[in-house]
């Protein structure tokens, strides 16, 4: 098989991967972390879609250590409420990543790295992110408990791509040494209430009511 063949197949599956995690519930992962259904508070049309409008995300129900994913422009999206162990734990991890500041901006929007930049987030219990692998558009896998894995005997939790080993902190940001080049994308996103996120929006958009 040639290269550019393996390349077509790798993404396919990759493809195949992302459609499943869009559709179905991530399944339950770690002491502490379950899944919840998958929720979409509103169901935009098919062009709407297509011109990339916004998405509300009603997270009152989100307890701690759960996962909501929604999908905005075709995407998956992750909700995550973190544990205050993960959040603590997220600064030790800086010398095992590629970006660890997140450096590259193309990365997440600015106002997400305005806190703790460990927590790329507008409020540091609450995570944000895109769920495609930087690398070859996979779907990963959340493995939120904090014991040793197959994959690093030093895991305090985050994010495996099973299709070619690359992983995540819990904040998404790219481990040093996998194949994924990037940090996993931080959607424009804000919060209309302490309740509602509205993704697809950044905040300074949503005060002067662009959408």
């Amino acid at each position: 098989m040639g290269s550019d063949a393996v390349d077509d197949h790798l993404e396919n599956q990759g493809r195949r991967r992302f459609l499943t995690a869009t559709t179905a519930v991530v399944g339950a992962v770690g002491v502490g972390f379950v899944a919840v259904p998958f929720i979409k508070s509103w169901n935009p049309s098919a062009k709407a879609k297509l011109a990339g409008a916004p998405v509300t995300a009603d997270i009152s129900a989100l307890a701690e250590g759960q996962r909501l994913v929604f999908e905005w422009r075709g995407q998956p999206i992750w909700i995550v409420k973190r544990t205050k162990q993960i959040l603590d734990l997220l600064p030790s991890l800086d010398p095992r990543l590629r970006d660890p500041k997140s450096a590259n901006a193309d990365q997440q929007p600015d106002y997400v790295l305005k806190g703790d930049y460990h927590f790329r987030s507008i409020k540091p219990q609450i995570s944000v992110l895109v769920g495609i692998c930087t690398h070859l558009g996979c779907a990963p896998e959340m493995v939120a408990e904090i014991k040793p894995e197959p994959f690093d005997p030093d895991w305090k939790g985050g994010y495996f791509c099973p299709c070619h080993k690359s992983r995540y902190d819990m904040s998404g940001r790219v481990f040093d040494g996998v194949p994924a080049p990037f940090n996993l994308l931080v959607p424009p996103h804000h919060y209309a209430d302490d309740n509602t996120i509205v993704i697809g929006v950044d905040p300074g958009a949503a005060k002067t009511g662009a959408a």
